[in-house]
């Protein structure tokens, strides 16, 4: 039996045209909807995007080489593994009467930060200068007058921790070299080389779209020929934990690393035979 035309679309997709299928196409859209860092929404934008792409090249492809159709379809793939990288963003900020009081208590209160981390062990290769600050503070009085209250100094350090089991400890040992001036604003935790996660989830993905492929070409009667194209979506990325601040810091600091996922999803054209 010979189908001129199969199309299955999910649902959100159901206003492609059908006059824009070629004569003898075999044009199936099949979005996965399973879980990622993206929002529905752009996640939907991505893959109308990126499928939009492949039908468009499955239905370029010569005449001769289209007489058994072709099948669109996308792959899910996502591959996880445990951090071994962690980076806090820790800083400093003091308030004082003149601009040079705050910057001077400020100049003490970060040395004394970078001291205590690298009494943990990390290097200097290690911590960066994020922002630095100083700013006036107004104040009101009960007539709602504003007025000069002093000034605010700081600096904010990024931090990797090469050894995750130390994390809670650097934490720990900067909120104590500063006192009521430290800040910690949050901790994220990633893998330094992603690249082998990559290639795990990208191979995951390719696998599912390829199965998709064959299953519909089995379901139309066909064969599943030679690859067409293949298109590459976003992916997702680390997640950071909820943000620390100085006051919930305690003698553990309690750390929970968890895994990193890495996400793909790509879209396929097959020839039909």
């Amino acid at each position: 039996m010979f189908i001129q035309s199969l199309v299955v679309v999910d649902a959100g997709y159901s206003n492609i045209p059908y006059g824009t299928l070629g004569e003898d196409s075999v044009v199936v859209i099949s979005l996965d909807q399973g879980s990622s860092s993206h929002t529905p929404a752009l996640r939907r934008f991505l893959w109308a995007g990126v499928l939009t792409v492949a039908c468009l090249i499955a239905m370029s492809i010569p005449a001769q080489a289209t007489e058994s159709g072709t099948v669109a379809v996308g792959g899910h793939g996502e591959a996880s593994a445990v951090p071994d990288l962690a980076v806090i963003s820790v800083g400093v900020e003091v308030r004082r009467s003149t601009a040079a009081e705050a910057l001077e208590a400020h100049a003490v209160a970060a040395r004394a930060l970078l001291d205590a981390v690298h009494a943990e062990g990390v290097a200097d290769r290690d911590i960066r200068t994020e922002s630095m600050w100083l700013n006036p503070v107004y104040e009101y009085d009960q007539s709602d007058n504003s007025f000069l209250a002093g000034f605010q100094a700081g600096q904010a350090f990024s931090v990797k921790v090469r050894d995750v089991t130390k994390t809670g400890k650097v934490l720990r040992a900067a909120v104590d070299a500063v006192g009521d001036a430290g800040r910690i604003n949050g901790v994220a935790f990633d893998i330094e080389d992603r690249a082998p996660l990559r290639h795990r989830a990208r191979a995951a993905a390719f696998k599912d779209a390829r199965a998709k492929a064959a299953q519909y070409a089995q379901l139309s009667g066909r064969r599943l020929g030679d690859l067409v194209s293949v298109n590459e979506a976003a992916s997702s990325g680390a997640s950071p934990i909820p943000i620390l601040t100085a006051q919930a810091a305690d003698a553990s600091v309690p750390m929970a690393p968890g895994e990193i996922k890495e996400e793909i999803d790509v879209a396929v054209v097959y020839q039909l035979r």
